[in-house]
Parts: structure tokens; C-alpha cells; sequence
């Protein structure tokens, strides 16, 4: 309260101040750094000192020329460098400077000769190649192509595709010492500063003439009506005269420097700064000056530039300055304003008020006159065409015929701010109060609350109307309060989080097509079919603090928030409608776009309108800004895409040229990469968008914030290729972009045959793990086997004692006893004879018993299974009518003790039946020793197995091939019978050699 006080007591002493302004005001121009957005660079900032020239070539690159090295500058890093397109610079005293349409960049020096860099080369010409002696000073292309170079000892011209300079001299009408500058104007005509003064020369003539005043003349620029102005050694400006004055001729401006820029305004330079001259030669306008006083880089500004996207350039002594032109303008006061309020005026204005000056209507150009001496804390136009305004002394109404009234405030609130203001359908007026309540004025009465329960204590910070006449009271508590029309009685409906609203304090209510617009300190929201649907920005924007919301004809949606102001376009808002759960693209205006300031943040509100004539105006703190949504400028240059350093595991490599069609190789195991890249946009890098990929490592685009490089680790060998696309500050990408191929060679250890190797070597690991692991089963097989055969043997062994001692001693007993009853029988009897021959048979019996019990307890001897089994053999053949031989191959080998008894048994049992059953005439025995295996084979001519029995493996009642399976199954061997009827047959069994020996 006590600076509002204070305010007020300002308000009358400045008002005079303001009336005698007005008029001033009107024709008055925006100052300087409100139409441009100004930066400065110095030596903290890394940025080269005492600026000479400036150029830029088609690449984007603005490339700055000083005494102790060439620069270059991207829009986010100024880069001192000593070579131009891989190709090293003669001397880094750097004073002439020119880039050709081609690209091709020119450089002069102090100490004289020129270079040309070019992609594929460079060339350095000196005297012996027609160039003049001492510094160059100036190097200009001609609109025909040929370079003209200004030095200490004269001009000199190249002819396209001429490999030698041609000297400019006397011959041409030209002087042979210092030419300062070349300028081609747009006539066609040639002008040459000289220390002799300026000379000229009209399209199609072979000499150059004098023209006035004829003094020396170091720099010229061409106004707009084609007059050149050229200064003199003493800062004096003339426009140059082509006929003689006949008097002498008086300077038309003083200065260092000068430019016309391309809107044809005159940038006038000093040895303390930079004026804008809307008035060439006219008085000196502080509010259009740039100096030491308000952040120019540095004193003497001597180089001036506008580059491709229109910024101003100045170089100084210590540093270098960029003007940006802004797309917001500024409203035009002499004074600032005081937390402006605005309003549309009746009469296509706009009317503004503060907190400390009258109510006063403006246009574009300034303020027109004072409406109401009154200043302004809140406003309404009613629906029926009447203005309110008030205060924290009252209120205003203003009629339809354009009279004011005075209204008493409610009781209790004179002094304290009104905040908001709404008329209804039934012409009462609603009004709120900081600190003093909600109001309701029916005829000249005014009702706390309107006479209505339920609305809550906190200040309603905003109002409006819907087209049903429902009153919207937006509070502070994040609560909105609905008065329906007529309502007189009773509780208000309220909404809030339940139906999704999560604003924070109500700042503006804007109705719009039956939806309702919230906007707070925390967001916006739109309000359909009984919810709330929360606005969310692309790169999690979540426009907080907006105060100012209007929606254009065409459908736009215009936001002015606590950050900025923003831009949501009629297609982007209406897929938004479809899908409220999706963020919305926008476009975003901000400091960079000249923005003074944010939006207020409680009042006067709201912060944004839109003008009559269909401009829109933001109010901050102590500016108004104007934005014509029809007429933006824009940036339609897409920027220019280069990569421009590659480390690969710390160490740098040169690029290829672009073009080149060869990938850059790397050493072998290559693996870690950092690559910088830029996008050559100088008006406003920090809106720059870049996406970058590696293709065979990224899945998709990378789009990185604040950065302008790409790290990738752990890469393996292989062709890959590094892309990257950059957008402007408006969105125009550059979608050719810029690309990179990168091959990185294997090493050995990388290579297909190190992998072939591992792989046998593998194979070999794990054959040889199987071999030992074979090994030791087959021991454990062994040590089973043997432990089953001493297991046989025992048993064999115990079952022959037992047949001795019990079947055989008995049997032998019976035979001793019948003996000694024999004897008692005289010899000779019948009796006698028939005893003796039941003996001699139990004799033979008992014989045989014993030789099976042999059998029992003998095996065959290990080392001599061939021999064994051919006594075998040869006994069969002896009672029957076959022959028997046997074959033996390879060498001799002990068998395993249980291989060997399995395979006597398989054999005695084969050649038995053989000789028994078969009826041949042969029988062969083959015993093969093999490495890999032991085979067993008997065979023989004769009749031949049944089908029955083929087919089924054994005879009914039989079990001699059953016994051979099992014997052959004990030993991990495979048996095979072959036979036919008639055919004879043929036993085969087949021992592993691992288990055999």
C-alpha cells in the first residue's frame, strides 16, 4: 500500500510530463534495443579482438578477419584457425577478406600477397603474379566474377579463369597508391576509395574518373537513392559527386564507418559507438545509440556486416557486437510504463493505464491522447457495449456515447485494488477486490458474495461469461464458481480437482466454442463435457503463468505465460482437440524475440489482447509489446549442416572433403568416437534444433539439448555412417543435411578366420573333453565288467565244487558199491555180464560229468583265443562231415578278460550249431584284430536259418542265439545274423576297439 501511495503521488507530477510528450510521442521511434536484440562478445567470451573484416560464405560460416589470426563462427563457438579447408595460411596478419559464391574464401595480408582456399586447393599470388606491393586492404568480387584487390601500391583485377593479377594503374585512370575499397553499385558502376579521393566508373567504359570532393576517402557505402557516401581520414562523411560543386563541398555526417542495411537504414559508426539514423545527417538521437554506456563490446567500432539471415555485425577493438532484429516490437513511450493494463479502445486503438499514469489510447505508432485521468488496475467492456474501469479510488463507467460516470465503491474497500470485473445478463456488476471480497452491484446497491452461499474466502482473481449467462468466478485456491443466470439465491456449483483441474490460482477464464479456457500459475486447462483436460507442450512445456489467452478467427491460440509467449496453430491445437492425452506442438516467443519481461502475474489483467486492426499486444512489467500474427518475420533460410572434427579414441583425423565419396578409415580397433558437428544458423543458435544417428548403432534420431557433439564407445569393426539434419529458430530443416562414411578396419582378433579359429579350437576343447570323458567311462565300464566276471568265475567255481562234491562223490560211491556187489557174481553169468555193463555206463557218465565241471571252472587262455577255438573247431569236424578253417587278420591283441570270455562263449556256441544244425559242408572261423574294432564271424554253406526263425532272432525252445545277444548286449557289442534258406548263414559280432583291448 505504501508504494501504491508513493505511485500515486508520481502520477500527478508525471502527468504533465506525459501530455507534453504526446505528441512527440507519436512520430517518435522505438528506441534502438527495442526493435533489435543486441550480444556482445569479448576475449572472455573466447571471441577475437580488434574485428578488421567480415564475410560469409555459403556454407553459413562467418568468418572474421584480425591481426593475429583468421576466425570463424558457427552462432555458438568463435574458433581461431590456421588453415582454411585443410590448407595452412602464409601469415595470420589477416587484413583483406572476401568468400566467393563458389565458396571459395580469399584472404589478404598486412604484409601483402592474397590466397585463395578452395576444397580442391590453394594458390597464393604475389608480385610475380601481378599483385601489387605492401598491405592488402580490400578484396571485392565483381558481379562477373573477377576479384579486384585494393593495396598499398594500387588495384589489381583476376579475370575468371585468369591465372595472373592485372595491374589497375594509370592506364584505367587509376592512381598507384593506396586503394582503400572496391564497391559495385547497383547501377553496375565501379567505385574506387583511394587516398586521392573516389573514382568512378559507368558500365561500359574502360576508364575510371575523379570524383569530388577529392580528398582521401578510406570507406564508402551506397544509400538507398544509389548516392555514394565516402569518409574522409578526419570522420568526415560526404556524398560523393560525380560533377564539380563549383565551392567547396561541407561533410554531410560525421563518423568512422557507415552501413545501409537492407531495409535501407543508415548504421552510422563513431569512435564511442553506433547510431541508427532514421535521418541521414540529422541530430543525434540517444535512444537510437549503441555504446560503451549501454554494452557495446568495446570503442571503436571500425567493421560493420549484415549476414544472409539479416543480422548487423560490428567489430570494435576488444570484441565484436550482432544486432538481431526482433520479430516483437515495443510500444513506443517516453516513459515506462508501471505494470500496464490494456484494453481494446472503440475507435480501433488500444487504451493502457498503470499504476501510476492517465488512462490513454495508443496505436501502433504511440500514444494518441489521455482518455481518462485516471490510472488503471482492472477493466471491462460490458455486453451491452459499456466500458468499466477502475482503481483504488473507484470506478468508471463509460457509456455508449463515450460519457464517464463515477460509481462509489462498496464499503470497506477505498483504497484496496479491484482485481476483476463482470457484468452479467441482468446488468449487475460483479466485482472483486484484493483484500476486500467479491461484490455484486444491483441497481446502486452492492451485496457481499452477490447473496450467494458456498463461494469460497480467497480473492477471485478473474471473471467472465458464457453464452448461456453463466458467470465463471476464477479463485485463488484452484476453484472455479459458477453463477447461473439470474441466480439470486441459494449455493453456487463450483468445479475443481474433482473434475481434473490442477491449476493452481485462477488467472484468466476465456470462453470459447461452448469449452471454457482455465489458465493459473501451474498450467491450462480446457474445460468439456464435465472435465477438465490438462494443455501439455512438446519438451514437457507446461505454459504456467499464462495471463493472457486469445483465439484467433482462423483457429491459432495465442498464450502469454510467466515464460514466454506461445503459439499454438489452428491444425496443431485441433489434433490436440482429437486427443487431449497428446502434447501439442507450439512456437514459442521469448527475450530472444525481444519479450522485455513476463506476464503479470496478478493484475492488471489480462496480459494480452487483441487489437482492432488484428495485431496482438503483450503487457509486462514496464513494456507493451505488438506481434502482427499475419506479418511475422521469418527466417527462411534452412541452415547449413557441417561435421567438422571427428576424434577417434582421443586422436583427431581430417575429414574428407565433402563430396569426397570416401569413407574416413580408422586404425584398427577403433572403438571410441566423438564427433562435432554445428548447424550455421547466427540469428538464433539457441532455438537451433539438430538430430544426429549412426546408422548401425542408433535405432532412430538423436536430438540433443545444449550440446553440439556425438559420443559413441565400445564400436566394433565395420562400415557406419553418421548423419546429421539441423531445423532454423521457425522449424525449416535442412533435411539434405550432412553425412559422414566412417569405416573402422578389424583387427586380428576381430577378424572372421580369429573367429573360425576359436571355434576349432573349441571344437578341439571339447573333442577332447569327450575323449576323456570316454576314457574314464570306459575304465568304470572295465572295472564293472571285470568285477562281473570275477563274480561268473566265483559262481562257476562254487557250482562245480558243489556238483564234485555232492552229484560226482555220490554217483562215484554208487559205482564203488555195485562194484563189490559185481564181485560177488560168479563170472560168466548172465547176471554178471548185464551188472558190468550198467557200470561201464555209470563209469562214462561220471567221465562226463567231470569234463563239464572242467568246462565250469576253465576258461579259455587269454592269449590264445584263435588257437582255442580252432581245437574247438577241428574236434566238431572230427565227428562230423564238414570241413572247418579259420582266419585270422591284423595282429594278435590280448582282449579283455570279459570280452574274451564272451566272445569264446559267442563262438563254441556259434560253431557248435553250425556243425550241429546246419548240415554244410564248410564252416569258417574269422577273427579280425582291427585298430578300431575286433569282429568275430562264423559262417557256413549250409541249409540255412527257417523264416521264422530269421525273423524272430530264436528257435522255439532253443536259447542259443538268445544266449549269444545277451553275451554280445554284456559287452557293449552289436551282433548280426544273416541267413537265408539253403543260403547258409553267417554270424558277425562287432566289439569296439576301445572296450576290446
Amino acid at each position: 500500500m505504501l508504494l501504491r501511495m508513493l505511485r500515486y503521488l508520481l502520477a500527478t507530477s508525471l502527468a504533465a510530463l506525459h501530455l507534453c510528450c504526446a505528441a512527440a510521442q507519436a512520430a517518435q521511434p522505438a528506441p534502438l534495443l527495442s526493435d533489435y536484440t543486441h550480444s556482445a562478445w569479448g576475449a572472455l567470451q573466447g571471441a577475437p579482438v580488434d574485428v578488421l573484416k567480415f564475410a560469409q560464405g555459403k556454407d553459413g560460416w562467418l568468418w572474421i578477419a584480425t591481426a593475429t589470426g583468421l576466425y570463424r563462427y558457427d552462432g555458438v563457438h568463435f574458433e581461431r584457425t590456421d588453415s582454411v579447408y585443410g590448407h595452412r595460411l602464409p601469415s595470420s596478419n589477416v587484413l583483406g577478406l572476401a568468400v566467393t559464391g563458389e565458396g571459395a574464401i580469399w584472404i589478404g595480408y598486412r604484409l601483402g600477397n592474397v590466397t585463395v582456399f578452395r576444397p580442391d586447393g590453394a594458390r597464393t599470388y604475389t608480385q610475380a603474379d601481378g599483385l601489387p606491393a605492401g598491405a592488402v586492404l580490400h578484396i571485392e568480387v565483381a558481379p562477373d566474377g573477377a576479384i579486384w584487390v585494393g593495396t598499398r601500391d594500387g588495384a589489381a583485377r583476376l579475370a575468371p579463369g585468369a591465372d595472373h593479377f592485372e595491374p589497375q594503374g594509370e592506364a584505367v585512370g587509376l592512381p598507384t597508391r593506396r586503394v582503400y575499397q572496391i564497391l559495385f553499385g547497383r547501377d553496375g558502376t565501379q567505385w574506387m576509395g583511394t587516398m586521392y579521393g573516389v573514382f568512378y566508373r559507368r558500365p561500359g567504359q574502360a576508364r575510371f574518373a575523379h570524383a569530388w570532393p577529392r580528398t582521401m576517402l578510406t570507406s564508402m557505402a551506397e544509400a538507398p537513392d544509389g548516392a555514394i557516401w565516402a569518409v574522409d581520414n578526419q570522420n568526415n562523411y560526404y556524398r560523393v559527386r560525380t560533377s564539380d560543386p563549383g565551392s567547396a563541398i561541407k561533410p554531410d555526417a560525421t563518423g568512422t564507418g557507415m552501413r545501409f542495411d537492407r531495409d535501407g537504414t543508415m548504421w552510422l559508426l563513431s569512435p564511442d559507438g553506433i547510431e541508427r539514423k532514421f535521418v541521414p545527417g540529422g541530430p543525434v538521437v540517444p535512444a537510437q545509440r549503441l555504446s560503451l554506456q549501454n554494452g557495446l563490446s568495446g570503442a571503436l567500432p571500425q567493421s560493420t556486416y549484415q549476414d544472409r539471415e539479416g543480422n548487423l555485425w560490428f567489430g570494435t577493438s576488444t570484441g565484436l557486437d550482432r544486432l538481431r532484429p526482433n520479430r516483437l516490437k515495443t510500444l513506443p513511450v517516453s516513459i515506462p510504463f508501471d505494470h500496464p493494463g490494456m484494453l481494446p479502445g472503440p475507435n480501433g486503438d488500444v487504451w493502457i493505464g498503470d499504476y501510476v499514469g492517465d488512462i490513454r489510447s495508443f496505436t501502433a505508432a504511440g500514444v494518441k491522447k489521455t482518455e481518462l485521468k485516471q490510472h488503471l488496475a482492472a477493466s471491462h467492456w460490458a455486453p451491452d457495449g459499456t466500458l468499466w474501469l477502475g482503481n483504488e479510488l473507484g470506478l468508471h463507467h463509460r457509456a455508449v456515447d463515450g460519457s464517464f460516470t463515477r460509481v462509489a465503491l462498496p464499503p470497506g474497500v477505498t483504497g484496496l485494488d479491484p482485481q476483476a470485473l463482470q457484468q452479467d445478463r441482468a446488468g449487475d456488476l460483479w466485482a472483486s477486490f484484493s483484500g476486500g471480497g467479491l461484490f455484486r452491484r444491483t441497481g446502486n446497491a452492492w451485496i457481499r458474495d452477490g447473496g450467494l452461499a458456498g463461494l469460497p474466502p480467497v480473492l477471485t482473481m478473474t471473471m467472465t461469461m458464457d453464452a448461456q449467462g453463466t458467470v465463471w468466478l476464477g479463485h485463488a485456491n484452484n476453484l472455479i464458481s459458477l453463477v447461473e443466470a439470474g441466480q439470486r439465491t441459494g449455493s453456487v456449483r463450483q468445479l475443481g480437482s474433482k473434475q481434473g483441474l490442477q491449476v493452481g490460482a485462477l488467472l484468466q477464464l476465456h470462453a470459447d466454442n461452448g469449452a471454457m479456457w482455465a489458465t493459473g500459475e501451474n498450467g491450462v486447462a480446457l474445460y468439456r463435457d464435465g472435465r477438465f483436460h490438462a494443455l501439455r507442450g512438446a519438451q514437457g512445456e507446461a505454459f504456467r503463468g499464462v495471463s493472457g489467452i486469445v483465439r484467433l478467427p482462423g483457429g491459432d491460440l495465442w498464450l502469454h505465460g510467466a515464460d514466454a509467449i506461445y503459439h499454438l496453430d489452428a491444425a496443431a491445437l485441433a489434433d490436440w482437440l482429437r486427443d487431449t492425452s497428446s502434447v501439442v506442438e507450439f512456437e514459442r516467443f521469448d527475450a530472444l524475440d525481444g519479450l522485455q519481461g513476463h506476464a503479470a502475474q496478478l493484475r492488471p489483467l489480462p496480459s494480452l489482447i487483441a487489437a482492432p486492426d488484428g495485431q496482438l499486444w503483450f503487457s509486462t512489467a514496464a513494456t507493451i509489446a505488438m506481434l502482427d500474427p499475419a506479418r511475422i518475420r521469418r527466417n527462411r533460410l534452412p541452415p547449413p549442416v557441417q561435421i567438422h572434427a571427428l576424434l577417434a579414441d582421443g586422436v583427431r583425423f581430417s575429414l574428407p572433403a565433402v563430396g569426397d565419396g570416401r569413407p574416413l578409415r580408422l586404425p584398427q580397433g577403433s572403438r571410441n568416437l566423438q564427433i562435432g558437428f554445428t548447424a550455421l544458423s547466427l540469428s538464433m543458435p539457441e532455438r537451433v534444433r539438430l538430430r544426429y544417428r549412426l546408422t548401425g548403432v542408433d535405432a532412430g534420431w538423436q536430438e540433443p539439448v545444449g550440446r553440439r557433439e556425438a559420443y559413441y564407445t565400445n564400436l566394433g569393426p565395420g562400415s557406419y555412417r553418421f548423419e546429421v539434419l539441423a531445423a532454423n529458430e521457425d522449424g525449416v530443416w535442412n533435411r539434405q543435411g550432412a553425412a559422414l562414411d566412417i569405416a573402422i578396419a578389424p583387427t586380428f582378433v576381430q577378424t572372421p578366420w580369429f573367429k573360425l579359429l576359436l571355434a576349432a579350437a573349441g571344437a578341439l576343447l571339447l573333442y577332447g573333453l569327450y575323449v576323456l570323458r570316454i576314457r574314464r567311462l570306459t575304465r568304470n565300464l572295465h572295472a564293472r565288467l571285470q568285477e562281473r566276471l570275477q563274480e561268473r568265475l566265483a559262481e562257476r567255481s562254487r557250482i562245480a565244487r558243489a556238483l564234485h562234491d555232492t552229484l560226482l562223490q555220490s554217483v562215484q560211491g554208487l559205482i564203488l558199491s555195485f562194484h563189490a556187489h559185481a564181485h560177488l557174481l560168479p563170472k560168466g553169468t548172465r547176471e554178471r555180464a548185464q551188472l558190468d555193463g550198467t557200470l561201464n555206463l555209470a563209469d562214462q557218465l561220471l567221465i562226463e560229468g567231470r569234463d563239464q565241471i572242467m568246462d565250469l571252472r576253465a576258461s579259455a587262455p587269454a592269449d590264445e583265443l584263435s588257437l582255442a577255438l580252432q581245437q574247438f573247431g577241428k574236434g566238431l569236424a572230427e565227428h562230423r562231415a564238414h570241413g572247418f578253417s579259420v582266419l585270422v587278420t591284423g595282429e594278435c591283441r590280448r582282449l579283455q578278460p570279459c570280452v574274451h570270455d564272451e566272445i569264446y562263449a559267442i563262438a563254441r556256441e556259434a560253431l557248435f550249431n553250425a556243425s550241429r544244425y546246419a548240415g554244410a559242408a564248410q564252416i569258417v572261423l574269422e577273427l579280425d584284430y582291427g585298430r578300431d574294432a575286433f569282429t568275430l564271424r562264423v559262417r557256413d554253406d549250409g541249409c540255412g536259418l527257417d523264416g521264422d526263425v530269421a525273423q524272430a532272432g530264436e528257435r522255439p525252445g532253443h536259447w542259443g542265439l538268445v544266449g549269444m545277444r545277451e553275451r554280445a548286449a554284456t559287452i557293449q557289442a552289436s551282433l548280426r545274423v544273416d541267413s537265408a534258406p539253403g543260403a547258409g548263414t553267417q554270424i558277425e559280432v562287432i566289439v569296439p576297439g576301445s572296450l576290446a583291448y
